[in-house]
């Protein structure tokens, strides 16, 4: 771990210093979350986004076996059965 005072420019702005930003992997473009509290601040990298297209969720979840048809997807779930097993395994 590094620590180095770094100097606040007219705009605001600071600049890391190349030592850190490679130990710490950050190269431009990485997202950084400031956090500000009582003594100071935080940085931290921003979690990285995660994808809203729906090309890239398809084979996300693997069924073993046969495909299922669209009815028997759409069929209602009776989960009596299983809720029933599982309070005689509490008692």
């Amino acid at each position: 771990m590094s620590i180095t005072t770094l100097t606040l420019s007219s705009k605001g702005q600071v600049v890391i210093p190349k030592e850190i930003r490679d130990e710490l992997h950050w190269s431009a473009g990485t997202r950084i979350t400031l956090v500000s509290s009582a003594s100071g601040v935080t940085l931290k990298t921003a979690p990285k986004k995660t994808s809203r297209r729906l090309e890239d969720l398809i084979g996300m979840l693997k069924h073993d076996g046969p495909p299922l048809s669209t009815e028997d997807l759409c069929k209602p779930v009776d989960y009596s059965a299983d809720w029933e097993a599982s309070v005689k395994r509490i008692r």
